[in-house]
């Protein structure tokens, strides 16, 4: 069992920037993928970013490309999302997740279903 646990999300300003943080409870096995996804109350979760966690492949949401990037430290057994620009429509809930031990992903997948653990999210709110 895997347990996440995000952090760093707050109230900011249009414009600013933030770095989250999701640590994982274990030692995340070579072909695991990390990824962010957010969610807005009324929506579905939306994919952000992933990262293949040894190789550091890492995929974006094609609409993100470019004001957000998702690192890992593997040491530490801990994924990041920097976030840029921040803009009103960025504000959401970030969760973070892994796919499961079992599998392994030649490019990082983008469906909520591909991945097994999830955190409990971190807050993000954008003011204009």
């Amino acid at each position: 069992q895997v347990q996440l646990v995000e952090s760093g999300g707050g109230l900011v300003q249009a414009g600013d920037s933030l770095t989250l943080s999701c640590a994982a409870s274990v030692r995340l096995v070579s072909h695991a993928v990390m990824g962010w996804f957010r969610q807005i109350p009324g929506k579905e979760r939306e994919f952000v970013a992933a990262i293949k966690w040894s190789e550091g492949i890492t995929r974006y949401a094609d609409s993100l490309k470019g004001r957000f990037t998702i690192s890992r430290d593997v040491a530490k057994s801990t994924v990041y999302l920097q976030l840029v620009s921040l803009k009103p429509e960025d504000a959401a809930l970030y969760y973070c997740a892994t796919t499961p031990t079992t599998r392994y992903w030649f490019s990082p997948p983008i469906a909520t279903d591909d991945y097994a653990y999830w955190g409990q999210g971190t807050q993000v709110t954008v003011s204009s």
